[in-house]
């Protein structure tokens, strides 16, 4: 019998202190038959981003156990970094892999926000194939305003939670929960600290203002780094393939004088997006091949009683 396999890839409003990193991934590797497959964490971002696989209870578990550490040891009310938050937990999207569909995320999706609402008080919204409401469907919708204009935001009937008191939790504010096919997060560093620059670039490379298609963007400052930096989701690889997004951002930079210093994958990246594509070309630093999905899983294949695989 089939067993269906899910990725989870939380994301988490932490990303300095190493004792409490370091903690968000022993709860993850305490749970049987759940697997850590990578953590990226970033200081200027003060964001972490674990990518965990397993089946739905394992899973669960796994990522009650993180949203326990976090409510323990982040308060969002001192919380600081340039990527928008609304939550101590901010985002767990749900991946189908091998053996598991769209439907099985969803399910998955619901079942975790509803644990979280009830054992930690935390409101979560659905979001993605999970939404019960158009508007809810994009992140960022959900997002505006971040935690500091969630108790107005919630005020309105509209943005009443899915599950969850009506009102934001005082220190870890809300969660968003829901699922999705695979993204890649691709961050590109400008050779300025020009923060205008950044986010113009974003403006002309994002979907939603007329750029690439299933390209989501802003612009930052990475004040660890002393330059400015284009944040990208690229939810759509196939569509729009990694090297276009790389090329347009090098042109708008370009056209403004502005040198490129390198870029990042954030997490796993599934390799039919690296497919005839050199690090060197994207100007990565290095990429490892255990930022494949692909190869990440398959390194596990030896220990576990069934077969992972990237559902398509």
């Amino acid at each position: 019998m089939a067993i269906p396999v899910i990725e989870a890839v939380p994301n988490i409003s932490e990303g300095r202190r190493t004792e409490v990193l370091k903690a968000l991934s022993q709860a993850v590797t305490r749970v049987s038959d759940v697997f850590l497959l990578d953590q990226s964490a970033d200081p200027s971002h003060n964001r972490c981003v674990l990518t965990i696989v397993g089946t739905a209870n394992p899973l669960l578990d796994a990522l009650l156990a993180i949203y326990d550490v976090a409510s323990k040891d982040i308060d969002l009310r001192v919380h600081r970094g340039v990527h928008p938050r609304l939550g101590i937990v901010d985002v767990v999207p749900f991946v189908p892999l091998h053996d598991a569909s769209m439907t099985d995320c969803v399910e998955l999706a619901r079942r975790l926000a509803r644990a979280v609402a009830e054992r930690f008080a935390v409101p979560v919204f659905l979001y993605g194939e999970a939404a019960t409401r158009p508007e809810r469907r994009a992140l960022e919708m959900i997002r505006r305003g971040q935690f500091e204009g969630l108790t107005k935001k919630m005020a309105n009937d509209v943005w009443r939670p899915d599950f969850g008191p009506s009102a934001p939790h005082p220190s870890a504010g809300a969660s968003v929960v829901g699922a999705r096919e695979p993204l890649i997060a691709f961050n590109v560093n400008l050779e300025t600290d020009d923060v205008s620059a950044a986010r113009a670039i974003a403006r002309t490379i994002r979907e939603r203002d007329g750029g690439l298609s299933g390209v989501k963007a802003l612009g930052v400052r990475l004040e660890h780094r002393g330059l400015v930096q284009v944040s990208i989701n690229l939810t759509d690889y196939e569509t729009t393939p990694l090297h276009l997004v790389f090329g347009t951002v090098e042109r708008e930079a370009t056209q403004r004088g502005i040198g490129i210093v390198d870029t990042e994958i954030v997490g796993l990246v599934p390799m039919a997006a690296m497919a005839g594509v050199a690090s060197d070309v994207l100007r990565l630093d290095p990429l490892s091949q255990n930022q494949v999905l692909e190869t990440r899983l398959q390194s596990l294949a030896g220990p576990l009683p069934y077969h992972f695989g990237v559902a398509k």
